[in-house]
């Protein structure tokens, strides 16, 4: 329990230089801006490559594709984002005991450049290279910004949850534009043009991210567990139990799946993606360096975790199952005019760009209530209802096409869900962090959608030929009986957070 005469140990928020003009963005740290902006136009990058990837994937080769057959680049869209996150693991555990938040962030986003770059080139090899990199420098950079955010506040500021609703806003006015700018440039010279865009945008990002790094008063710049001569023979432990994990993974799927090449690469990550959250739990919850506060935070932390997981399982759906039904089930035509299926990955950031400061101010009228697990699980429902919603509006179309607003409505529900849950899960996730983890514990939070992704991935294999009234209507029936039990178990998650408090303060807005 918590206890007003309760002194924590000084953590690395406390001992590192003020940040410096403490006011100055929007009542914010000034290093807000710094992220804000270098996660924009990082999003900008990924976004804008992701709105057109299914439809490079899937076109003919003699139309300027790959040439692969629509269900496959469907399960491949959605394992390369399970991929992108799974990563996140390695950028969060090299943030942690190697090189910090803020050197992880600027790696990844190198990275990420050269991966765009190398998809602007007209090869097969070279476009899978660059979708390689791009995954590689995103695990990289992902869970760290996030961090750095976290970092600029003391555990006890209650602008905490309103910082991240403004750093979410950031995130998705790159990703609003994106699908525009990005499909201007492939509908003007092709698909690579399209990828230099991306690559430009992540040009951009670096220079906001190395220009304002004095404005981040030394956030990310330590190392929270650093690694000692000590720990060499534990961590070539785990380096050698990690791939014997990703071997028996591969062996696995190659007994599994009836094809050796594609398919089980798909089913190998999806066992990778989906086993790596469980060992992380373990790990925090076994590791000596974790308190019986932190264990309590932790604890708290499953269910949010898996409801997490099936909402993104919906969500993350957008550059998959949804951007298929916008090409081939939805009428594109608005008053008349011709529209991209691409345009509609626009509706959700509009949405979030639109919403966030309603939501960002809303939290903060009604003392971050109601709690954590209920905005959940209202999260939840709603992603749920969407899919429902989508479902219906199919079964009424029959063999034929559905109106531009119904999909776009679909996106719409699922905003509202996303503003109850995605940012309130990155500020939950550095206040329920283990201290020695917390890097780490961002890649967590990262590996929510990884797991939602595999998931997506075997769906899409195993239900190839079903209608999409009942996959749809399906996923969404299933989905509201974890929101239905993050209802029931708010009560619980919501005691275990007040009983992992430091402080009878960090007790009153941690719920």
């Amino acid at each position: 329990m918590s206890s007003d005469s309760a002194v924590p140990t000084p953590t690395s928020d406390q001992r590192r230089t003020p940040v410096p003009r403490d006011h100055a963005f929007f009542g914010h740290p000034l290093g807000l801006f710094t992220l804000f902006n270098t996660e924009l136009w990082e999003r900008f990058s990924y976004y804008g490559m992701r709105a057109i990837l299914l439809y490079y994937l899937t076109t003919s080769v003699q139309d300027g594709g790959l040439g692969v057959e629509a269900s496959t680049g469907a399960a491949l869209v959605a394992i390369y984002g399970s991929a992108v996150y799974l990563l996140s693991v390695v950028g969060g555990w090299l943030a942690d005991r190697l090189l910090g938040a803020r050197r992880s962030t600027l790696y990844g986003g190198i990275v990420i450049a050269a991966g765009h770059v190398l998809l602007t080139i007209p090869s097969a090899s070279f476009s899978f290279a660059g979708i390689a990199c791009v995954a590689l420098g995103t695990g990289l950079l992902k869970p760290n910004v996030s961090t750095m955010v976290g970092e600029l506040y003391d555990r006890e500021d209650p602008r905490r949850t309103s910082a991240f609703s403004i750093f979410y806003m950031g995130i998705n006015i790159g990703s609003l534009s994106a699908p525009f700018v990005v499909g201007a440039a492939r509908a003007w010279g092709g698909f690579h043009a399209g990828f230099a865009v991306a690559a430009i945008g992540m040009g951009i990002a670096l220079a906001f991210f190395v220009g304002g790094r004095r404005l981040l008063g030394g956030a990310g710049d330590e190392v929270g567990n650093p690694l000692t001569r000590a720990d060499r023979p534990a961590v070539i432990r785990t380096g050698i139990l990690v791939l014997l994990a990703v071997v028996l993974a591969v062996v696995v799927a190659r007994q599994v799946s009836s094809d050796s090449g594609v398919g089980a690469l798909i089913d190998a990550l999806s066992y990778l993606a989906l086993a790596a959250p469980i060992a992380y739990f373990i790990v925090m919850f076994r590791s000596p360096h974790v308190t019986e506060r932190e264990r309590s935070r932790l604890a708290a932390y499953v269910p949010l975790f898996i409801t997490a997981m099936v909402f993104f399982m919906i969500f993350e759906q957008a550059a998959s199952t949804m951007a298929a039904y916008a090409e081939n089930r939805t009428d594109l035509s608005v008053f008349g005019a011709s529209i991209a299926p691409e345009l509609f990955q626009s509706v959700n950031p509009a949405g979030i760009v639109l919403l966030s400061p309603v939501f960002a101010w809303l939290w903060i009228k009604t003392g971050n209530r109601p709690p954590t697990a209920v905005k959940f699980a209202i999260g939840l429902t709603l992603a749920a209802a969407s899919f429902l919603f989508l479902s219906g509006a199919s079964a009424l179309a029959g063999d034929g096409k559905t109106s531009s607003w119904v999909l776009a409505l679909t996106y719409l529900i699922q905003t509202l869900g996303e503003l109850c849950l995605s940012p309130i899960g990155l500020a939950a996730t550095t206040l329920l962090a283990p201290e020695a983890f917390r890097s780490q514990a961002m890649a967590l939070w990262f590996l929510a959608p990884a797991a939602g992704n595999a998931i997506t991935a075997q769906l899409i294999t195993v239900t190839e030929g079903v209608s999409e009234t009942a996959y749809f209507g399906w996923i969404g029936a299933i989905a509201l009986i974890p929101a239905v039990a993050m209802f029931a178990l708010s009560p619980w998650v919501t005691r275990h957070i007040r009983e992992g408090a430091e402080t009878a303060r960090e007790a009153e807005i941690q719920e």
